[in-house]
């Protein structure tokens, strides 16, 4: 990994952090975040050439909340609008942090934020869109990617969300009991597509963005600490960490895509696959049945069959019968068919597939092409498949999934 790679990984793992400092001392989200983002281009111009400090997440804190008093004196003096910042202590005692001087920043407010993120004045779309950005660090490109929307649409969703924050005078606390129940839901899926973005880049050269997985692991993590019994939040720790143990033999030396039946098991992460199956295994066993423990029980079957011929098929096509009826979506949908493909033939898995031709939030999507083309060609539709897996390599941004595309498609040429 590069330095500015390094970097850039340091600056997404503090952005969260320290905007959760500022929130907590003066609270104003579109303020405080606009702060950060300063702050960060700071540090991205001066840390090459300067060195990164030895506090790093101090330094921030303190640019940032200078940035943050700046604005609100600019605002004063303008008499433009209403200073919406509430600064408890005068500006030049409470904002002027000497490098080094953490306090009262030396706690991870993450997860407080991700919970303001989702606060329930907002819709659940918006929950969503701003955690991913606040928290998650993704940009609104990639935001908009995970929705199936573009960009032009989420960024406006974004701006208003945070307007909605403002307006609400919500504080920057952890939730009581009653709103932990109101927002976990939101909480999770924010969770789910920071992971699945980390997992598998919707773009750029790489397959893998490790600083997001190992991100939404964590933060999992401390929700599962908070709420030991709840099995969705089990669930998804276990989906994350089955799928997670699998990353390093996604792909080969060259960075090249390598397929689940393809992989060189005795790569996968034991102890991670031991714990997702032990974490799985109990929720289902104590806990109300619920989606994620159910993508968690079909990654556990995956992974713990010794090939991939031994894959138990028949049990993932029924636990992904269930998914479709409680929570049915294009993605699960796609995965159902590979499933029935398996099970009961290829062209039963594309007649299901049909469903989705019709569906705007997937049917010119590259995950749809790149399903049907491997089961046209498990069918031996060769044509058809080449020419899907030609579709799906021009639609999808990801440089990895775009070279895997076109070689598939290059096989059948063959």
């Amino acid at each position: 990994m590069s330095t500015s790679e390094r970097l850039e990984d340091l600056l997404r793992e503090l952005a969260p952090q320290v905007l959760g400092v500022l929130l907590r001392r003066y609270g104003g989200f579109e303020e405080c975040e606009d702060a950060v983002q300063e702050a960060l281009l700071a540090a991205a111009t001066q840390w090459p050439a300067e060195g990164i400090p030895e506090n790093p997440r101090s330094w921030l804190v303190t640019v940032a909340a200078r940035r943050l008093v700046d604005q609100v004196r600019s605002e004063q003096a303008r008499r433009r609008r209403e200073v919406t910042v509430a600064v408890r202590e005068s500006p030049d005692t409470d904002l002027a942090l000497p490098p080094g001087d953490e306090s009262p920043g030396d706690q991870d407010d993450t997860l407080a934020l991700l919970f303001l993120c989702c606060l329930p004045a907002l819709t659940p779309a918006s929950q969503v869109a701003l955690t991913l950005r606040a928290v998650g660090g993704l940009t609104t490109a990639e935001v908009a990617r995970a929705f199936l929307v573009p960009e032009a649409t989420m960024a406006p969703r974004i701006s208003r969300a945070k307007q909605r924050i403002r307006a609400a005078g919500a504080s920057f606390a952890m939730p009581s009991a009653q709103e932990w129940a109101e927002r976990l839901d939101a909480v999770l899926h924010v969770l789910y597509l920071i992971f699945n973005e980390g997992y598998t880049a919707s773009s750029g050269p790489d397959l893998h963005r490790g600083e997001l997985t190992t991100e939404a692991i964590r933060l999992t993590r401390m929700l599962h600490r908070s709420l030991p019994d709840d099995g969705e939040v089990a669930g998804l720790l276990a989906l994350m960490l089955l799928t997670d143990a699998r990353r390093s033999a996604r792909t080969g030396p060259d960075g090249a895509l390598i397929p689940l039946a393809e992989q060189d098991r005795n790569r996968w992460d034991a102890a991670m696959i031991e714990e997702g199956a032990a974490l799985v295994t109990d929720a289902m066993s104590s806990a109300p049945l619920g989606p994620y423990q159910l993508q968690a029980a079909t990654a556990a079957l995956h992974v713990q069959a010794p090939r991939a011929e031994d894959t138990d098929w028949e049990q993932i096509r029924i636990l992904y019968g269930i998914l479709h009826r409680i929570m049915p979506n294009p993605m699960v949908t796609l995965n159902y068919a590979v499933a029935v493909a398996m099970t009961r033939g290829p062209q039963a898995g594309l007649e299901l597939l049909e469903t989705l031709d019709s569906d705007p939030r997937i049917a010119r999507h590259h995950r749809l092409y790149a399903v049907r083309a491997h089961l046209q060609e498990l069918a031996g539709e060769y044509a058809a498949a080449r020419a899907n897996y030609q579709l799906a390599a021009r639609h999808t941004t990801s440089l990895p999934e775009q070279r895997y595309l076109r070689d598939s498609a290059g096989k059948l040429d063959r």
